[in-house]
């Protein structure tokens, strides 16, 4: 296991991985570029620049030195973090490699004073809602967007 903070030289690199490892729930979810032209699985080069222009931070997980997940930090005010673009590549999923990046999130936030992560995800991706819980996160609001397909649930820790 190796994470390593990506730069924005890697942005090609994370838009793949971004872009690849979230069709098959925009598949799930009836998504696609007419409905909700933003979501991670259609995620170009351009928007992780930007990502970094913005401050937001990434983290690559390779294995055997190859970028196979890869996680986002943002710290948009002081004491909180935002966990984004969490996305491992579907042949290496169910190997612990999602948590070990939350968790890599989580020590990250700690070290930089950050006192509530904040995700948001699908309202009825119930399996990935679960699986946050299980990491220790706890259910939010619930909101509709008119923009977007789905309802969206906020959720948190304590980092």
């Amino acid at each position: 296991m190796n994470i390593i903070e990506s730069t924005a030289a890697d942005a090609e690199l994370l838009a793949s991985i971004i872009r690849e490892s979230n069709k098959d729930v925009a598949q799930e979810f009836g998504i696609n570029g007419d409905n909700n032209p933003k979501h991670p699985s259609f995620c170009q080069r351009d928007w992780v620049e930007s990502d970094f222009k913005r401050g937001e931070r990434y983290f690559t997980y390779q294995q055997n030195g190859i970028g196979v997940g890869c996680v986002a930090f943002e710290n948009p005010r002081p004491g909180v973090g935002y966990l984004n673009r969490l996305s491992v590549l579907p042949e290496y999923r169910y190997q612990g490699i999602g948590e070990v990046l939350v968790r890599h999130i989580v020590s990250y936030g700690k070290l930089n004073d950050i006192q509530r992560l904040s995700i948001g995800i699908i309202a009825d991706h119930v399996k990935l809602k679960n699986w946050y819980l299980k990491l220790g996160f706890i259910e939010g609001e619930r909101k509709l967007f008119p923009h977007l397909p789905f309802d969206v649930l906020y959720m948190s820790c304590k980092c």
